[in-house]
């Protein structure tokens, strides 16, 4: 939709400067499979159930530029071709039919192996010992679908940045010794990646300039032990991109797959997108470790709520009840035992970026489309922007 600045900030400036109103979105869509080649078979037809809600959920929400995780990688964007064609082309349960003309997706972390016995459970093999968990190379990666173009010779990708570059990182301690950030061997952490899946720096050509559409999905803070080395790491992985749009000073240390040094350029525009796996109250992960994007001076929150997500919080009850975080920006309806209903899925522009519009699409039980809300234990979440 193309606005007039004027429209944008109520003033009437000497020459009216065109605008476009975007939706950004991020959805975890749990498009995984347990097996390498299950996903693009099932969206090789039609038919697959899961998939066709996960399309009408796009469909019903229709946003402009979309972060799926939790989307298997297939080489040569065969699954996301597969997914545009059988699914998002069709018309799903009577929602319009929506084209993305461009997509992206590239390799991830997820099940490909270190080499070394990182959970230390006597073994060298499998997801944990993984540079990202996953039972096969690509499982819960990510896909970017948008309809404005993206530059794809701009992209940067951040799969291979070492763990231990990161200045300050939260390397896990072994509490049986004295000796801090000792959980890995050296040998370990000269190979040891950040990314649990990758980083992405996709520009977006929005009019004469791009929006930088910045996309993560680090691990849950969960799945260990006491050394917290899924808690650190998820800590570490937000702090990536904190970093990667501070001062150039702050981001020097940052280098992407093809060797270039350094963070976003200042004054860049961009969308920090993504399952962040971190809630700024709840749950289970370091504190402080999302607050660093919710509270970043270059970052507006549009806090993103929905009415279903208050009734479920309020119907499960649980750890829910506990909660210290409004139920209304809740992202993800996770076990009502542990860690309950969370904000974990984030959308969040750059300042100067204006916000009109942002919400969670969390039907409430008397709504016909609370039949989509068991798509994913995931919901999708989207920021209207005006972008000059």
């Amino acid at each position: 939709m193309i606005l007039t600045a004027a429209l944008a900030v109520g003033v009437v400036p000497r020459q009216a400067e065109a605008v476009e109103q975007v939706r950004f979105a991020t959805f975890n869509a749990s498009l995984n499979r347990g097996a390498a080649g299950e996903l693009l078979a099932d969206l090789a037809t039609p038919d697959d159930p899961q998939a066709r809600k996960a399309a009408e959920v796009i469909q019903r929400n229709r946003p402009d530029v979309l972060l799926i995780n939790e989307f298997d990688y297939v080489a040569d964007n065969a699954a996301a071709d597969a997914f545009r064609a059988n699914y998002l082309e069709i018309g799903q349960q009577g929602a319009a039919p929506i084209d993305y003309p461009y997509a992206y997706t590239a390799p991830v972390n997820t099940g490909v192996p270190t080499g070394f016995d990182l959970d230390r459970n006597g073994t060298v093999g499998g997801g944990n010992d993984a540079h990202g968990f996953g039972l096969f190379e690509g499982q819960y990666g990510m896909l970017v679908l948008s309809r404005y173009p993206i530059e794809t010779d701009r992209i940067r990708t951040f799969q291979h940045f070492l763990w231990k570059d990161l200045p300050g990182a939260l390397l896990p301690d072994d509490p049986a010794t004295s000796t801090p950030g000792d959980w890995y061997s050296a040998a370990a952490l000269d190979v040891l990646r950040l990314s649990s899946k990758s980083h992405w720096d996709v520009p977006i050509r929005i009019g004469r300039r791009p929006v930088h559409f910045l996309v993560a999905h680090p691990t849950p803070p969960t799945f260990d032990g006491p050394e917290d080395r899924n808690g650190r790491r998820n800590h570490d992985e937000i702090k990536f991109w904190a970093d990667y749009v501070s001062s150039p000073r702050t981001s020097r240390y940052i280098y992407d797959d093809a060797g270039q040094r350094g963070g976003l350029r200042p004054g860049s525009r961009f969308v920090i997108a993504g399952d962040y796996n971190a809630d700024p109250l709840d749950g289970d992960s370091v504190a402080g470790a999302i607050t660093l994007l919710l509270d970043h001076p270059k970052i507006t929150d549009s806090r993103p709520t929905s009415a279903g997500a208050v009734i479920a919080a309020e119907q499960q009850g649980g750890a829910n009840a506990t909660h210290r975080g409004d139920p209304a920006l809740d992202t993800a309806d996770f076990s009502d035992t542990a860690p309950g209903n969370l904000r974990v899925d984030h959308v969040l522009p750059s300042r100067g970026l204006l916000v009109r519009d942002s919400g969670v699409f969390w039907p409430t039980p008397d709504s016909p489309l609370a039949r989509l809300n068991d798509t994913s234990d995931h919901h999708l979440v989207h920021v209207d922007l005006l972008v000059p």
